[in-house]
């Protein structure tokens, strides 16, 4: 049986390896690949991450290869990311209370959004990529929450990678507000890993700096008592598989985090790491 994997990025740019590695994983298993963005704008690469000469301030070296260069750069350019599905045409917004009828309103909500029960049946796994592009649009992004709340109903895998891992902590069920992964072991972007200076986007002259939140702290506080983020500071790689949720901290983690996620496919692996 052929698998289908839907993938969601940033238009506010990816981070090169973060999509490459999972799909080179997913490539060697014949998987087809479906690309989703936020308005269905071509996603774009960090002009950072296709550069081996960069050297990432935290870590003080640089975190991409040449070889790794080259192929992101190839698949950057590619027809593979022409035309992505737009969340925002297929999964409707959620209204305010203050609109006129809002009853109604809610209820003609509802309605669409239960198809998506049906519309995630074609897909077997959901992945977030990770990059800076993700705290602009997708960390709160009320229609991918929608859609993560899906896979996690029909018991689907969701890999998020680097700062992909923030939608895990914000999607949230309207009613209780409880965090989807409560109780559950993540990694994602360490505080350690982040910069002091230079956060950037696609598409916008605008430095922020620091990143917005300390990813760290929000899925410490997301996990709760029973559950647990780790860092991994000092290892080279940091993965965990608490299902149905594969995260992955970073650049390094990408090649690992789409091997992991073929393997709770395959081979029905529910933990690791931890």
């Amino acid at each position: 049986m052929s698998r289908k994997i839907l993938t969601v990025l940033s238009e506010y740019g990816y981070w090169g390896e973060e999509l490459l590695g999972p799909l080179v994983a997913f490539d060697e298993q014949g998987y087809e690949t479906v690309f989703a963005t936020p308005n269905g704008k071509r996603p774009q690469a960090l002009p950072p991450s296709l550069d081996p000469g960069y050297v990432d301030p935290p870590l003080g070296r640089s975190v991409t290869t040449p070889e790794v260069a080259v192929a992101a750069r190839e698949l950057d350019k590619s027809a593979r990311l022409d035309n992505p599905v737009s969340l925002a045409e297929w999964i409707p917004e959620r209204p305010y209370d203050s609109e006129p009828n809002p009853l109604r309103l809610m209820e003609a909500y509802y309605r669409e959004l239960a198809e998506l029960e049906g519309d995630v049946e074609q897909y077997d796994a959901l992945v977030i990529v990770g990059g800076s592009g993700p705290i602009v649009d997708l960390a709160n992004n009320g229609r991918l929450h929608e859609l993560v709340l899906a896979f996690v109903r029909a018991d689907k895998p969701v890999l998020g990678l680097c700062y992909g891992v923030a939608t895990l902590a914000f999607a949230r069920d309207w009613d209780d507000r409880a965090s989807i992964i409560w109780g559950k072991h993540v990694t994602g972007h360490c505080k350690e890993y982040d910069y002091k200076d230079g956060t950037g986007f696609i598409g916008v002259d605008f430095n922020m700096g620091p990143p917005p939140y300390p990813l760290e702290y929000i899925l410490r506080d997301a996990t709760g008592p029973d559950g647990r983020f780790h860092g991994n500071v000092g290892k080279e790689t940091s993965v965990i598989v608490d299902y149905p949720f594969v995260t992955a901290r970073s650049t390094p983690d990408s090649f690992l985090g789409g091997r992991k996620l073929v393997e709770t496919l395959e081979s029905g692996l529910r933990r690791f790491g931890w």
